[in-house]
């Protein structure tokens, strides 16, 4: 029979299995390759290698958890397996969060009436390698249009509509709300960086707020897809 405390135990390896095949995801883009150029592929390897850092750190800050449970469910395994769940929750973007932050809005920059000028949709490209830069500064959590950006996030384009987890982002004013644990470095460096250079080639503006100290950003209320997720197989003397 098993005991209460292995099938927390079981439990809670279940629930980081889940949440580390998650974090093995990023941001999901068509799979035109061909066309790349040098650039672009620089882009992609330092993206892929910002993966690889990221992915590293949530292996052992989950090894870390792991300790810390098997430490505390002696003493009370029931508050350490709800911790550790509101802990993953969070990070898996599926509650609220709230701390100092800025808003980065893209507008045109040129009227529509002027000649010459043709207001354009941002294009999924522009608008991934925005949010690839943010993370690169450490932005902790992300939301556009109020959309929150998760690791299974898409955006691309669907029949000429950049569209973020099947949303449109036909109409400006486009609001990016970033959260930071060093919300000032963020905003410095973003602020120093050439990325509305990128912005205004398509027309586009891009504005950057001050420092927000209470800023909110909501939980992603789509589900998780977990198709290719399966149970893994059990050990001797475990679940079945």
């Amino acid at each position: 029979m098993i005991s209460h405390k292995n099938t927390g135990f079981v439990i809670l390896s279940a629930v980081f299995g889940f949440m580390l095949a998650i974090q093995f995801q990023s941001i999901k883009q068509p799979a035109e390759r061909d066309t790349r150029d040098m650039w672009q592929l620089r882009e992609d390897l330092k993206k892929e290698q910002q993966t690889q850092s990221s992915l590293l750190t949530e292996i052992r800050k989950y090894d870390k958890l792991l300790e810390t449970y098997k430490t505390q469910e002696n003493k009370n395994p029931e508050a350490a397996l709800e911790k550790t769940l509101a802990e993953l929750k969070k990070e898996a973007g599926l509650t609220d969060v709230r701390g100092e932050g800025i808003t980065i809005t893209i507008d045109t920059l040129f009227k529509e009436e002027l000649p010459g000028q043709e207001i354009k949709q941002i294009s999924p490209e522009l608008l991934k390698r925005l949010i690839n830069e943010l993370n690169s500064y450490d932005a902790e959590f992300i939301s556009v249009n109020g959309r929150r950006v998760v690791n299974t996030t898409v955006i691309r384009d669907i029949n000429g509509v950049t569209k973020i987890d099947g949303y449109s982002l036909r109409d400006y004013p486009i609001q990016i709300n970033v959260i930071s644990k060093n919300a000032a470095k963020l905003h410095n460096r973003i602020k120093a960086s050439s990325t509305d250079e990128n912005f205004a080639i398509d027309n586009l503006s891009l504005s950057i707020s001050e420092l927000q100290k209470n800023m909110t950003i909501p939980a992603y209320d789509d589900g998780i897809k977990t198709d290719y997720l399966k149970p893994a197989a059990s050990e001797k003397g475990g679940m079945k």
